[in-house]
């Protein structure tokens, strides 16, 4: 039998019930939309949210106060020294630092003439604005100096900004936080939401006057940036040891920007999967059809397999004419279960461009070859039964 002899039966049994064919080919579209719009939600949600931390640079090591494994005798006292601004100023002298931003946040009211809301305030050393890339629209922000002995200085989110100034210019206003005076100096750029929390909605002011208006003797966190003249490894080993130093013992917990990325990374990746297996349900019934639809083909054409064995065709090319018809309406199903999925992308990106969906080519073709893979598993045993009847017996049924 030739190629296009093989081709030509293919084409031929599929399209001689074209409603039943559509059918069953509807049946794997579905389960191949579900899986690739699932998929492409989930590589969405993971580079959107890898996005989202990376804008922060990812040469960072953050310092949190207390150790987060257990070890020691149970019942054994410790003492846990707080981080204090005092740490962070000798971090800062490190070899290959270029940043360190003491952390502390609390909520206050903020008031300014007759406006007033309660909102985040960040208590946060002068690099900050350049630690976390973030950019001063109006102004600028905190001055250098002492991070012991700071001037009541405050920047302002931009929404912080519009609530409380509206249209007017917030540049040397001064406004109250948890009843004491600051000057706002500063505006920041718009930056959006992360992971629920507004970015615009705060107030930056000096970490130490943070640490008195909130009664805090430990910062909750120290941001260290360095340089690419060195590695993460070597720079935590370095902040490692002036803080045990300092501190006598390792009472702080150390992470890296680059450790948070990957392991956010492996939990989205994981995720995604788990979704597209959800996915992969509808696909398994489209299966199914392909392997009820082929089963009855093969009791329908049972005399035609009995004359094409007459004929001369081998037990091995019945196998694949079958073979080939399963493959041909699942990759039918699968073209239209694809065309179904970037029609609905580019209708939600029209209406709700703001959703985290990734539509990837190389998702599509695995999309495709996994639809042809379902008809191929669901093709073997109606195709073996094909090829193992008696060709005598099959023209005799006719």
């Amino acid at each position: 039998m030739l190629v296009s002899d093989w081709l030509r039966w293919v084409f031929h049994a599929v399209t001689t019930a074209r409603l039943r064919s559509l059918l069953t080919a509807l049946g794997i579209s579905i389960g191949i939309a579900a899986v690739t719009l699932l998929t492409s939600i989930g590589e969405g949600i993971r580079v959107y949210l890898m996005d989202s931390f990376s804008q922060f640079g990812t040469r960072i090591i953050a310092v949190t106060p207390g150790k987060t494994t257990t070890a020691g005798m149970a019942g054994l006292l410790t003492t846990i020294r707080p981080l204090s601004l005092a740490d962070a100023t000798h971090l800062g002298k490190l070899p290959h630092v270029d940043a360190v931003v003491p952390v502390i946040q609390g909520t206050a009211k903020i008031e300014a003439g007759q406006y007033s809301r309660d909102t985040d305030v960040i208590g946060v050393g002068p690099d900050m604005d350049r630690a976390w890339r973030f950019t001063v629209a109006q102004g600028r922000f905190l001055p250098e100096g002492d991070l012991e002995n700071s001037r009541y200085f405050a920047v302002i989110g931009s929404r912080v900004k519009e609530e409380l100034f509206r249209a007017g210019n917030a540049l040397g206003s001064y406004v109250r936080v948890g009843g004491t005076r600051f000057r706002v100096i500063g505006v920041m750029e718009t930056k959006g939401q992360l992971l629920g929390f507004d970015l615009d909605d705060a107030i930056y002011i000096p970490a130490d006057l943070a640490m008195q208006m909130f009664n805090k003797e430990s910062l909750m966190e120290i941001d260290i940036v360095f340089r690419e003249t060195t590695t993460s490894d070597e720079m935590r080993e370095r902040v490692k040891e002036l803080l045990i130093r300092r501190h006598g013992d390792e009472d702080f917990t150390l992470f890296t920007q680059e450790d948070m990325l990957s392991t956010l990374d492996k939990i989205m990746s994981m995720l995604k999967m788990a979704v597209g297996a959800l996915g992969g349900v509808a696909l398994v019934v489209g299966g199914v059809g392909v392997l009820t639809i082929m089963t009855t083909a093969l009791k329908e054409r049972t005399g035609e397999i009995g004359l094409l064995r007459a004929v001369g065709c081998t037990r091995q090319q019945i196998l694949w004419m079958f073979l080939g018809e399963a493959v041909l309406l699942s990759g039918l199903g699968g073209i239209l279960g694809l065309s179904m999925v970037a029609i609905l992308v580019i209708t939600l990106n029209t209406f709700a461009p703001g959703l985290p969906i990734s539509l990837q080519p190389a998702y599509m073709l695995g999309s495709l070859a996994l639809s042809c893979g379902v008809g191929l598993a669901a093709g073997i045993s109606p195709a073996m039964n094909a090829a193992a009847l008696d060709p005598i017996e099959a023209l005799r049924s006719e």
